[in-house]
């Protein structure tokens, strides 16, 4: 038995993956055990985890592979500099302390991590190191249902490049094809993150969110100005309107010159129709761009399947385009596509191409990405009378209906069960769940319970087998990265008045039977939950059942600036500091007005 640990870290999202033999064992975030949101330190606590919930010594592992090679990536840095002299010394007088301190000798940091886990770690011949593009590769391919596919890569930036096109054929992977730093479609979307008053690796999601308020009015000053897209997908940026290679900023004043505007100050300054717009504008040239690139892929390579990994796979609205254009036969997409998935990506990219190992795959080898910590019943119980919360034991079916008349009732519902998912998205291990048919249940959520934006939707969990029956989605979405538009015999039509409502106004129109997850231009991000999801299938099922609708609102487990809760303790703080009426947890249930004496 060969044990493979993968590692990724020092930029954003940090975190550890555990294999043998080529089978996924466990995989986890270091922000979920830190809470620190996309924590890019050393992922020393999702280690121990792995090794704790696998029963494995640290010299129980046989070859621990980093994501990426730092030497390239130092490389990268002076190139850059050099090129651009003497702009941009502010810059890179700070990375280069930092390089020559920790980043350059991460084979020596790592070392000494890991030695701070087990401090008699043996470390020789076991360190290795993969390259970024090639693990997020790696983490689409293996895992997926595949023997041959394209696949495309597309991110801010690995070593070099940001944009790779790799084949992956049986057991091994060739990347054939890459555009190189600083033309990266992962950077020129984060540049109107920024632009727009949004987080740069943390806020695309939202620029996702905001796009259709807002017209593509920009469209064409984007692809004028700011780059130059050939037949074949492949991009040039013109560099005279970004700051992210010399500066500190991701844009510069030519860039609020082209749009008439300052960056907005999320504190300071509301979102306006002009912020919509630029996001429907960059959202529009985004999935243009793939859309040339996966077209001439098919052209080129003639293969029918594609998978796609990277922080621009997230795009579940540019993926749901790809699908809709049916220029594959079937598609893949990474569930952890950013660079967790790459600690995922690194090892198995040892495995089966540096070791030439065969593939075995599994009809889901993610395992419906539940690869995280669990609790059972009774360390559940333990914890919870430990800080004097106030519960209910119930039998599963009990649990079961008690939770679904709540849902019918109105309730927001805090739902922890099983393992915790590796990912960005919540997938019914740690969620926050609702009545789809409210009307009333996105504005709850967002400004009672998660504490976020108003403008942002929320994603429907719908049985598989009703899939046709409520949406325009002719594949499953296991991990809520496909957009498909609500059916047209589940629309509400609008009135005139509604129809001329612009921006922000359209929020509360009600659109269709399913509000809660129906966005403004009746689309909606759906996961498809089957049997493999275990008690969250069993839910929705019994929710079916008592109201005939297979769909509930699913969101993360969390409020704004948090990431998604991790321990019971976790989830009992979130229930306490928001609006939630109700936490089951295992199968235990809490009703908030019961809280009294608790101490957290």
């Amino acid at each position: 038995m060969t044990k493979i640990l993968g590692i990724s870290a020092f930029y954003h999202d940090s975190a550890a993956t555990l294999i043998e033999d080529g089978k996924i064992l466990s995989a986890a975030q270091e922000e979920r055990f830190s809470r620190k949101k996309h924590d890019d330190r050393f992922p020393i606590n999702a280690i121990r985890f792995i090794l704790k919930s696998t029963n494995c010594k640290l010299n129980e592992i046989d070859k621990i592979i980093f994501y990426e090679k730092p030497f390239l990536k130092f490389e990268r840095l002076l190139e850059t500099y050099i090129a651009y002299s003497p702009k941009g010394f502010k810059q890179f007088s700070k990375a280069i302390p930092i390089w020559l301190k920790e980043k350059l000798f991460q084979k020596s940091q790592l070392i000494n991590n890991l030695k701070n886990i087990e401090e008699n770690f043996n470390a020789k011949d076991k360190i290795y190191f993969s390259e970024h593009h090639l693990s997020h590769a790696a983490s689409a391919f293996y895992p997926s249902p595949y023997q041959q596919a394209i696949i495309l890569t597309a991110d801010g930036v690995g070593e070099w490049a940001t944009t790779t096109v790799a084949i992956g054929s049986k057991n091994k992977i060739e990347i054939k094809k890459e555009i190189q730093f600083p033309h990266s479609l992962g950077l020129l979307y984060s540049a109107f993150t920024y632009f727009t008053g949004f987080k740069v690796n943390g806020g695309e999601y939202k620029l996702m969110g905001l796009a259709p308020y807002g017209e593509p009015k920009y469209e064409k000053k984007i692809l004028d100005n700011l780059i130059d897209v050939k037949e074949d997908g492949s991009f040039r940026l013109n560099q005279n309107y970004f700051d992210y290679a010399t500066g500190l900023t991701m844009t510069n004043k030519k860039f609020n010159k082209l749009f008439g505007c300052e960056p907005r100050s999320a504190d300071t300054e509301e979102l306006k129709q002009i912020h919509m717009d630029i996001a429907a504008s960059i959202q529009k040239v985004t999935e243009d761009i793939l859309l040339k690139i996966v077209r001439n892929l098919k052209t080129e390579y003639k293969i029918q399947n594609l998978c796609l990994a990277g922080g621009v796979a997230l795009n579940c609205v540019a993926n749901g385009k790809i699908l809709k254009e049916k220029i594959f036969k079937n598609i893949w997409i990474q569930p952890a596509a950013g660079d967790a998935g790459g600690s995922l990506g690194a090892a198995m990219a040892y495995w089966h191409n540096e070791l030439d190992k065969e593939r075995t795959n599994d009809y889901d080898v993610m395992k419906c990405s539940y690869l995280g910590p669990e609790y059972s019943n009774q360390e559940i119980e333990k914890i919870l009378k430990s800080i004097g919360a106030n519960f209910r034991t119930f039998s599963k079916e009990d649990l079961l209906n008690f939770t679904t008349n709540k849902l019918e009732q109105g309730s927001a519902i805090g739902w922890f069960q099983g393992k915790m998912e590796f990912g960005p998205r919540a997938l019914g291990g740690r969620s926050i769940l609702g009545d789809a048919r409210s009307p009333d249940m996105q504005k709850k959520l967002n400004l009672k319970v998660k504490f976020r934006e108003s403008f942002r939707p929320f994603a429907p969990a719908v049985l598989l087998e009703d899939l046709n029956d409520w949406f325009d989605l002719e594949t499953q979405s296991p991990y809520m990265l496909l957009v498909g538009k609500v059916k047209k015999e589940k629309m509400i039509n609008i009135s005139r008045n509604e129809e001329k409502l612009q921006g922000l106004e359209k929020l509360n129109i009600i659109r269709s039977q399913i509000p809660a997850v129906t966005h403004v231009d009746n689309s909606a991000r759906i996961q498809t939950v089957t049997s493999e999801n275990g008690i969250y299938y069993d839910l929705i099922k019994k929710f079916k059942e008592k109201t005939g609708c297979p769909v509930i609102v699913n969101t993360s487990f969390n409020i704004r600036g948090e990431p998604p809760v991790n321990t019971p303790q976790d989830a009992f703080r979130c229930f306490m500091a928001t609006d939630l009426d109700l936490l089951v947890i295992g199968n235990c249930i809490l009703e908030k007005e019961n809280q009294i004496n608790f101490k957290i």
